[in-house]
Parts: C-alpha cells; structure tokens; sequence
C-alpha cells in the first residue's frame, strides 16, 4: 500500500513541475542577445566592472600617491610607483605619483581601494567586457601621461 502511495505523490510531482514549465514556455522570454544587441545592455549604476581614476580638463587627477589602496587590496591588484619632485613652493622634494597600476585579472573587485581612498581618486565604471586573448593586456595604467594633482581639490 505504501509504494502505491509514494507512486501517486511523485506523479503528483511531476505534473506540478510540468505545469510550472508549460507556463514558462509561454511567457514572454528575457533573455539578453548579449554579443548581438550591446547597446541595450545597461548595468546597474552600483555594478563594479572597470576601476577608473578621473581627471579633469587640465589632465589633473585627486592621486596623492599615499598608497592606502595599494595597502588595502587582499590580492595586491594595485602598484604604485612613484616619483620625487622638486616642489616649486617650498623648495623641498615630494613624492608624487608616477604610474597607477591596476591588475584587472587578479581583482577580486571587493571594492575596499575605492572605500578607503582618503582622496575619492578611483572610481568604478560599468564597463564590464575584459575578455581577452594576451593576459599582458589586463594590466592597466589609469593615470594618464603627464597628469598632477589638483591643488584645490575640485574636478
């Protein structure tokens, strides 16, 4: 009696889950044609896909080259390599930024650089398209040529 009874439920199962997938058959489809249709992919505002430094007109970025995020990142995706520079003020050497590189493919985009940054200087973007052939091409310089800092803290 008992397998009769475990016969009639697991058929019970299965028509419930062919009713649930009968409905799904004949509603409307969402799926994305990603590689087709790539201008109606728009990212949420909060999706973390391409870390960025911005600068400004002047190729003047909020970089004090202090090294948190470098300190801070769990995977060392960060390298700054700075430089010293005569200061035209006060006349003594100071350290300022000389490359800012990130390593795309070892980020586990965690976000802790851009939280701790004291200065806001890096970003995320929505950009999310980093497949590549050459892993050489994952390591990105966000600091442009011959960029400063802002000394008045707009951009």
């Amino acid at each position: 009696m008992n397998h009769i009874k475990n016969i009639v439920v697991n058929i019970l199962y299965l028509i419930q889950g062919m009713y649930v997938t009968i409905l799904n058959f004949f509603r409307k489809k969402l799926t994305e044609q990603y590689p087709e249709n790539r201008g109606k992919v728009f990212p949420y505002s909060r999706f973390r896909g391409t870390l960025v430094m911005f600068h400004n007109w002047k190729n003047q970025h909020r970089c004090t080259a202090c090294g948190i995020c470098q300190l801070n990142c769990p995977n060392g995706t960060i390298k700054i390599i700075t430089k010293n520079e005569l200061s035209e003020i006060t006349g003594s050497c100071k350290r300022v930024l000389d490359k800012y590189i990130y390593d795309v493919g070892s980020c586990t985009f965690c976000s802790i650089c851009t939280t701790n940054c004291p200065q806001n200087a890096i970003t995320w973007e929505t950009g999310f398209e980093h497949a590549i052939f050459n892993r050489s091409r994952l390591y990105k310089k966000l600091n442009k040529e011959n960029s400063s800092l802002i000394k008045n803290g707009k951009i």
